[in-house]
């Protein structure tokens, strides 16, 4: 029960020591957030853009940017919150820049999603089914619109609660809701229609 109790307190302490170290502007303070934020990052970067060397140029920026402007960090947010939403504006920079691109073209490629190393080493058999899920989860998700692909991403990829969602998307709690379920009702749809 204590532990129960003491769990908002430590993360409350642990924004606050996010901001801090982030005000301070430690080298080492940041590297610690990259290890512990790198794998989750880099996932949502390379599913929003579906080219790896994008997501690694924009891994990259949203770490500068992190280092900039981390004074900026306000711990009454989760710092995950913040740091996707510098990379979500990273990557919507991105696709102003390049006018000819919409944001649903960047998730379209030939090569598909490349395999991010997990640790731990499962038996052949697991990494093959994993991956033919893997495979048809990439394929219905792509026939998501962008806004929902996205907002599907972050609930169940990366966990985030949905007003986590819509500090990210900097968006209405309602429009959050209203583009996830939008977004299962088509995937759903879509995996109907496989089955046939």
């Amino acid at each position: 029960m204590d532990n129960v109790a003491s769990w908002p307190m430590g993360t409350i302490n642990r924004e606050s020591a996010e901001a801090e170290g982030l005000r301070s502007g430690n080298p080492d303070f940041l590297e610690s957030l990259i290890d512990r934020y790198q794998y989750r990052l880099f996932r949502y970067l390379l599913n929003l853009t579906g080219h790896k060397q994008t997501a690694e140029d924009l891994f990259q920026e949203t770490w500068l940017r992190v280092l900039e402007k981390g004074h900026l960090y306000k711990d009454r947010w989760r710092f995950d919150t913040w740091l996707f939403s510098v990379a979500r504006h990273l990557v919507i920079d991105l696709a102003r820049r390049k006018k000819a691109v919409s944001l649903d073209e960047l998730t379209e490629s030939e090569e598909g999603a490349p395999d991010i190393e997990a640790e731990g080493r499962p038996d052949p058999f697991d990494l093959y089914t994993a991956g033919e899920q893997r495979e048809r989860i990439a394929a219905a998700l792509k026939h998501l619109p962008f806004s929902c692909r996205e907002v599907v991403l972050l609930r169940f990829q990366e966990d985030m609660q949905l007003d986590e969602i819509a500090q990210v998307l900097q968006a209405p709690l309602s429009t959050v809701k209203s583009r996830l379920y939008r977004g299962l009702e088509t995937l759903r749809t879509y995996f109907e229609g496989e089955q046939e």
